[in-house]
């Protein structure tokens, strides 16, 4: 089979390790990728992983939820084998805290593509590429990283997630070369003979009632004033609740909007301040024009989006998906998980919560980001 998946459900690291391994081992894996639960001992679950798929190339990261086979849950791990037969695979690891990180992505996504040319080539057919980056969620770092290994990558198209730690807000990692690490990142560039589409859809619009950031620390995604206005209070009055009622939930239903190049991006807050700021998942800047997003209907949105998916490839395999965890947190509220949980089942989805979205060269939040595989033509 061109992709394996499985999911553990086991709280215990080394049960979860073998019950992954039994569902996803291939002796011919050209690499594997897991998403898990911050709240496993990492460090059992890596010396299990190390253990039962030696020599073989894996990557993963900590998640907020974890999305597959037997559930869209949390305090599980997931994972998929992808096949020598079907794909080939070159990774690299990103130092968030060098200082000169984004100015080393060109030489070494140019290193990468040319270990990849020079690979002998099995497939029968045609192929083509894709990129899939795993970013710390915390760093702060990601829309530096992904514009910078966008513009290395070229027509390659890229998707990502940034990893979680179950809503802790503390240490969320990378998996790579045998052990969890902070402050990094991971990119793959993927080679495969089997059609993908990637994809975005999101279910917020935006509403009519601009606020300008007039004061704000960019560095650390910090909103200090909006109107010239302690920002938490614009933000609460403009909802009609108290300041002291913000919390992750309103975030979820409440996102703010930009316009870039006539698009809309998601921009999602991830906590209110004792002194009134707010601190945000995502980019921000002083003169940005907020406006706070309205939800549609979640369950149509993430259908016709799957439709879409059918039309350019059919039936997917395989769709590995990066769904922000303030989608869930609107999904538990409002009692759409069952449903959403559904969907993926259906469309063989395997995947995480985020703390933000990847997509082509932008970071984004409150989205579902992914990547569709299909199958060959002839199958």
């Amino acid at each position: 089979m061109p992709v394996k998946i499985g999911q553990s459900l086991s709280l215990d690291p080394f049960t979860a390790v073998v019950e992954l391994h039994n569902e996803i081992y291939d002796p011919a894996a050209e690499l594997i990728l897991f998403f898990c639960s911050s709240h496993y001992d990492l460090h059992d679950l890596a010396k299990q992983i190390n253990q039962l798929f030696s020599g073989i190339t894996v990557i993963g990261c900590t998640s907020a939820g974890e999305i597959g086979p037997k559930g869209y849950v949390g305090k599980s791990i997931t994972g998929i084998s992808f096949s020598k037969e079907n794909f080939k695979a070159v990774i690299t690891q990103f130092d968030l805290q060098a200082a000169d990180v984004a100015e080393t992505v060109n030489t070494r996504i140019t290193g990468l593509l040319d270990t990849l040319n020079h690979r002998s080539n099995p497939f029968k057919s045609k192929t083509n590429r894709f990129a899939l980056q795993l970013i710390d969620g915390l760093s702060r770092s990601e829309e530096v990283m992904t514009h910078a290994v966008h513009r290395g990558l070229g027509d390659i198209p890229m998707i990502g997630g940034s990893s979680g730690d179950d809503l802790r807000i503390q240490t969320p990692q990378i998996f790579f070369e045998g052990s969890f690490r902070t402050k990094t990142s991971v990119l793959a560039i993927i080679e495969t003979d089997l059609p993908f589409k990637i994809f975005k859809t999101q279910h917020f619009i935006d509403g009519k009632e601009p606020m300008v950031v007039t004061e704000a620390d960019v560095e650390s995604r910090i909103v200090y004033e909006l109107n010239g206005i302690p920002a938490a209070e614009v933000y609460a009055k403009a909802l009609g609740v108290e300041i002291k009622h913000l919390n992750a939930e309103v975030f979820a239903n409440a996102p703010v909007v930009i316009h870039l190049n006539g698009n809309e991006y998601v921009r999602s807050i991830q906590k209110a301040n004792s002194d009134g700021s707010l601190s945000f998942y995502c980019a921000i800047d002083r003169g940005l024009v907020l406006r706070i997003a309205h939800g549609i209907d979640l369950i149509k949105n993430l259908e016709a989006a799957f439709e879409r998916i059918h039309y350019s490839i059919g039936q997917p395999q395989l769709v590995i998906g990066f769904d922000c965890v303030l989608r869930r947190l609107e999904m538990e509220k409002h009692n759409l998980l069952p449903r959403v949980a559904s969907i993926f089942h259906d469309n063989l989805t395997v995947g995480f919560n985020t703390y933000g979205e990847q997509f082509v060269g932008i970071h984004v939040n409150q989205t579902f980001t992914g990547i569709a595989i299909g199958k060959h033509q002839d199958a």
